[in-house]
């Protein structure tokens, strides 16, 4: 089987799902875009009762960006964590394609499933959840990913193709 990769430089923490597949499914569901921070979810219902609709969009996005670093700088001072599950493995990760990512390490089972969480490099930056099988011991295929997830996924590769593309014609 033939799997079309980009390079990438970011990382993944994981384990094998059958350790707690039902805590990794609850901590899945709390990443999903239906369990989204206080702002979020404000911002959701002011944009289904229509209070959004004189309002620009990109200052809007900006102002909740801060006030979500503004939370992330009161949790820092107070010393609070992000609840998220303790996962045994981290590895980074190599190259990604749409439904497929490749480690740099070859550590996983073959046709074992795992859950991890892949911290995004993009805006705003967070965690993505995935439940993943191994194809081989480095190749994977991801089996559960969020609908929102999945396109920023695929915004990234693209972004990162266009990169590789301007890099090798500067060259």
């Amino acid at each position: 089987m033939s799997v079309r990769l980009v390079p990438v430089p970011i990382s993944l923490v994981y384990s094998e799902a059958s350790l707690d597949k039902e805590e990794f499914l609850r901590e899945y569901s709390q990443l999903s875009e239906s369990d989204d921070d206080p702002i979020s979810q404000w911002l959701k219902l002011a944009k289904g009762r229509g209070e959004t609709s004189e309002t620009d969009p990109v200052l809007l996005n900006l102002v909740v960006e801060l006030h979500r670093k503004i939370d992330a700088l009161e949790m820092f001072l107070k010393n609070e964590v992000p609840k998220r599950l303790s996962l045994i493995n981290a590895v980074k990760i190599e190259s990604i394609g749409f439904d497929h990512f490749k480690l740099e390490e070859d550590v996983l089972e073959v046709g074992v499933e795992y859950y991890g969480r892949v911290e995004m490099p993009v805006h705003p930056k967070r965690d993505v959840a995935v439940f993943f099988k191994a194809l081989d011991k480095s190749l994977v295929e991801i089996t559960k990913i969020h609908e929102r997830d999945q396109k920023e996924w695929g915004v990234y590769l693209t972004a990162r193709e266009r990169v590789l593309i301007r890099e090798a014609k500067a060259k």
